[in-house]
């Protein structure tokens, strides 16, 4: 303190300043927190309460109309399933679990069964994801960590467009360009290097007729990579740059990036993605039907041609005469809805799984 200045001194300009101090608290409290008596009454009147009630009314109606549209798609895929049950219930009824287990399909002695479809759709589905998967994820890692700024736009783009051609696009690509090329330059070296080898030879077994099982996946699997790679090139995207740049700052080089700090935080929008794409591969129809072959035949070699059920579904609706042959095919679309469910349901579970590990959010 001052030498100087005494205590009277301070005394005054205190005294002084209260008065005014008081007037400017005064005015604070009447501007924040005292309550104005007129206020309530206004705000009452700027909103009549005919207008108050039509507003209740309108969320009272909105609420029911979501509850409506909600309840609207569980009656839809209810009514879905019980159709194809009912319809599905002359050949459940004639040929029971053998419908399953069988191979035989003979329009003419109406001896029908599913064995052939459904191997054809898994094996086709797998070999897509088998080559997606890794193409997909290289392509979101260069969108993401590596590609320069004046490329990422473009080149993103022209993948997100591969995913808006019509797949019959994709199965009339593949019949006249993708199978000639195919049986002329890659089958035949498939066939004599990996024929001979005992086990997997087996698979490249056959002619290089270009069409067949190892055609379809191939094209499904060009088919899923914009759906899957767009997936998560997002999910990458949303990684706290902080943590990629903490440990580029340790040392860690970009694989070791990815593999330790992306993959870890993503994986749960990877998985999502994944199955994305593989209901994608399970219930595509005209690309298959292209290529596949369309032989109902069981075969272990992916060289030779095959069947699926959307392709079975495509070729022999309209020409299904009976209610036997009319009946197997309600059921194998009845088998491939629950092909689809069994395969999402597990996803979620898996789903679930990782977000258990995860630990409990606070």
């Amino acid at each position: 303190m001052p030498s100087g200045f005494g205590i009277q001194e301070i005394a005054h300009a205190t005294a002084t300043n209260i008065p005014q101090a008081n007037r400017m608290n005064t005015a604070v409290t009447h501007m924040a927190g005292s309550p104005d008596r007129t206020g309530s009454k206004t705000m009452s009147n700027q909103i009549p309460d005919h207008l108050l009630q039509k507003h209740r009314k309108l969320d009272i109606a909105f609420e029911y109309a979501s509850r409506f549209f909600a309840f609207l798609v569980l009656a839809m895929l209810a009514a879905i399933i019980v159709s194809l049950f009912i319809g599905s219930l002359p050949a459940m009824e004639k040929f029971g679990f053998g419908f399953l287990t069988s191979t035989e399909w003979n329009p003419v002695t109406e001896e029908f069964g599913a064995l052939t479809p459904m191997v054809g759709t898994l094996v086709t589905s797998f070999i897509a994801l088998l080559i997606g998967i890794p193409v997909s994820f290289g392509i979101a890692l260069f969108l993401t960590e590596m590609s320069p700024p004046w490329l990422r736009r473009p080149l993103g783009t022209a993948i997100e467009l591969l995913a808006a051609i019509p797949s019959i696009i994709y199965g009339m690509w593949g019949l006249f360009v993708f199978a000639p090329v195919f049986s002329e330059y890659v089958q035949p070296h498939l066939i004599s290097i990996l024929g001979p080898i005992p086990g997997i030879g087996l698979l490249f077994q056959g002619a290089p007729i270009g069409i067949g099982v190892l055609s379809a996946g191939i094209i499904l699997a060009i088919m899923v990579i914009p759906f899957i790679s767009a997936v998560m090139r997002d999910v990458f995207e949303i990684v706290p740059g902080v943590l990629k740049e903490s440990a580029y700052a340790l040392g860690s080089t970009t694989w070791e990036v990815v593999w330790n700090i992306v993959l870890p935080y993503t994986k749960t929008g990877i998985v999502g993605g994944i199955m994305l794409g593989l209901g994608r591969a399970l219930g595509e129809t005209m690309a298959v039907t292209f290529v596949i072959g369309n032989a109902h035949k069981l075969n272990l070699s992916l060289i030779k041609p095959g069947n699926s059920i959307a392709s079975t579904l495509a070729n022999e609706f309209t020409e299904a005469v009976g209610d036997i042959y009319t009946s197997a095919l309600i059921e194998l679309g009845l088998l491939l809805f629950v092909i689809t469910f069994i395969v999402l349901s597990l996803s979620k579970l898996l789903l679930l799984q990782l977000a258990k590990q995860e630990g409990k959010k606070s």
